[in-house]
């Protein structure tokens, strides 16, 4: 394993451009993806119900980036994601369990309910094993702005170091400052 390899951060991240929502999803995850690549983070992605992040993925692969999936038993990856490295856990509980033991950081993009759903059940089962993972949300186009409010009226009365916990990034770049800050080695 490279120096590079064992400092480099592992960040899950949850992303769908499925659905409703906002039609700049795709060119976000390109975006991301190719980012976080080129400062030599692993991502790592939860692939359920046919819900595969397939811009990040190939973003951060052209880039240069390592990719592992997460997935259940009925994803089949298009051929353009030939070669990604994909284990296969057909329990749910399971596989938030493995997202959570490989990650060091959680990365939110605007994307669906499925998505966050994801996020959330990952953080919990992190957090229920001592872990502190913290989740970084892009908040584009106000995308997790509830979030922000609830953190800011709630987490921040009960969870302690809350800012720490969770925070949220306005663009790409931020984004990366962020989780790179949180998850220093």
């Amino acid at each position: 394993m490279s120096d590079l390899a064992a400092t480099a951060p592992v960040l899950a991240v949850f992303a769908s451009d499925k659905g409703p929502g906002d039609a700049e999803r795709a060119s976000l995850m390109s975006q991301t993806g190719t980012y976080f690549a080129r400062r030599g983070a692993r991502i790592v992605c939860l692939v359920e119900q046919g819900v595969i992040p397939v811009p990040l993925i190939t973003a951060a692969r052209a880039a240069g980036g390592a990719v592992q999936l997460i997935a259940d038993a009925s994803i089949v990856l298009p051929s353009a994601l030939a070669g990604v490295a994909m284990e296969v856990i057909a329990d749910r509980a399971e596989r938030l369990a493995r997202v959570a033991g490989l990650a060091d950081a959680l990365v939110a993009l605007p994307g669906s309910l499925a998505s966050v759903s994801s996020l959330f059940g990952v953080w919990t089962v992190a957090r229920g094993s001592g872990r502190n993972c913290p989740v970084v949300m892009l908040n584009r186009h106000k995308a997790y702005e509830v979030m922000r409010g609830y953190a800011a009226d709630v987490l921040s009365h009960g969870l302690s170091g809350h800012d720490k916990a969770v925070q949220f990034a306005d663009s790409v770049e931020d984004l990366w400052s962020r989780v790179s800050r949180l998850v220093e080695r």
